[in-house]
């Protein structure tokens, strides 16, 4: 280790020690190497996303210089590449000025791709996506903003991010009212795909459309409705996503702390059948295990909370980690494992204390990579989940921090847990 990650290490350990042990991993006790600093907060965004390129060098964050309150229209993200092989080189690529707390501006690389990026920025009274060529250093513009990509990296899917805002502050942007934020389910805006190449978009569902739809025999059209966390399947065929109600507007603080009933959806690219794939109302956390299956933090209706792998487009379900996997948060599947592999995290504890750990299926087992304390000037809309993800390798796990005292990144090497 060179000097300077040996002062780092040593800042790090000496930090952790006054909030209790970190790294619990009995086996594989380790620190997370850093590959931000401050004073600026550097975070990715979401967990279900690609953040290092397939090579595993390089790694996208975001840079922004405030904390503590929710970002304005003229408030701007600095986008940057990180050189992991350069001793975490930062470069500039770009801006944004669409974004929020939890999933920055949809900053990912594009599936497949080795040389391009894209995020979701503001131009001219519109959310735009603006995709970056790294080794070309040119950035062209498509039309409309994007949620998440198709994993054969043709097209993206999205919705309006100013109706999340409205409905579901962190989540959506500032900068553009939702225009339909009088009207409890609008005809004009839903879900629709956008090819990555031509930038021509097809609109799917509409919100309309969805409240229309009886909730458990119920009637939710006299509710205020929005679309989020949207999922491409492995093949690319099947959407997945949210579709949430309110039963009235609040303002920001109040509602961040009232609830909102949620069914997970699935639907073909087409905008045709459509199943409503948990209508327990209680669907958080998700992610495709396969084309067939998802597994999700829910509490299915007559069954306990948990992780559930429900089978698309029919009543199969399976509790996943009934006795390890206990508390909500940010799953996936680490990548090369055949979907042994699960990668999670939790919500901090009374204590402020966040777990980052894996869990192996088929044996059953936790492994505990880290503990790490969430400062409590960091909650509601600008809190810092570790949202981690992995390398497209499956070798390394990353993910954004606060133990240190300010928003940063890290990363932590597993191959020698998962034996990737």
């Amino acid at each position: 280790m060179d000097r300077r990650k040996f002062i780092k290490s040593g800042l790090l350990m000496s930090a952790c020690i006054s909030h209790g042990p970190q790294w619990l991993g009995p086996d594989y006790n380790r620190v997370p190497v850093r590959i931000t600093d401050g004073p600026d907060g550097h975070w990715f965004g979401y967990y279900d996303k690609w953040q290092v390129d397939p090579s595993g060098r390089y790694a996208l964050g975001c840079k922004v210089g405030f904390e503590g309150r929710s970002p304005r229209k003229n408030d701007k993200l600095e986008i940057g590449l990180i050189d992991l092989e350069r001793d975490n080189k930062w470069k500039r690529i770009g801006e944004s000025s669409a974004w929020g707390w939890q999933q920055s501006c949809m900053l990912q690389w594009i599936p497949g791709s080795s040389e391009e990026l894209i995020w979701n920025d503001l131009e001219s009274g519109q959310y735009v996506s603006r995709v970056y060529h790294i080794r070309k250093q040119t950035t062209r513009t498509l039309p409309r903003p994007v949620y998440a990509l198709a994993p054969n990296g043709k097209y993206a899917v999205g919705t309006a991010f100013n109706r999340i805002q409205n409905l579901r502050p962190g989540y959506g942007y500032a900068g553009i009212p939702d225009p339909y934020r009088q009207t409890k389910a609008p005809v004009a805006i839903g879900l629709y795909t956008m090819d990555l190449k031509s930038g021509d978009s097809k609109e799917l569902l509409s919100l309309a459309e969805l409240a229309a739809i009886p909730h458990l025999g119920e009637d939710i059209e006299d509710n205020w409705h929005w679309f989020n966390h949207l999922l491409v399947s492995p093949d690319s065929k099947r959407l997945l996503f949210l579709h949430r109600w309110r039963p009235e507007i609040l303002d920001n603080q109040t509602m961040a702390r009232t609830g909102f009933v949620t069914r997970m959806i699935t639907v073909n690219t087409e905008g045709k059948d459509l199943y409503i794939a948990d209508p327990s109302g209680n669907s958080s956390h998700f992610v495709w295990r396969d084309p067939n299956h998802i597994m999700v933090w829910t509490k299915p209706i007559g069954k306990q909370s948990g992780f559930w792998l429900l089978k698309d487009k029919s009543e199969q379900m399976e509790l996943i980690g009934a006795e390890d996997m206990t508390r909500n948060g940010h799953n996936t599947y680490v990548p090369h494992t055949n979907e042994e592999w699960v990668l999670n995290d939790t919500y901090p504890d009374k204590d402020r204390i966040i777990t980052l750990y894996l869990y192996h299926i088929p044996g059953k087992r936790k492994v505990i990579l880290g503990r790490f304390h969430s400062p409590e000037r960091f909650v509601g809309e600008w809190r810092c989940d570790l949202h981690p993800r992995c390398d497209q390798q499956g070798r390394r796990v990353f993910f954004d921090s606060t133990h240190e005292g300010s928003r940063q990144m890290y990363y932590l090497d597993i191959s020698d847990i998962v034996g990737t």
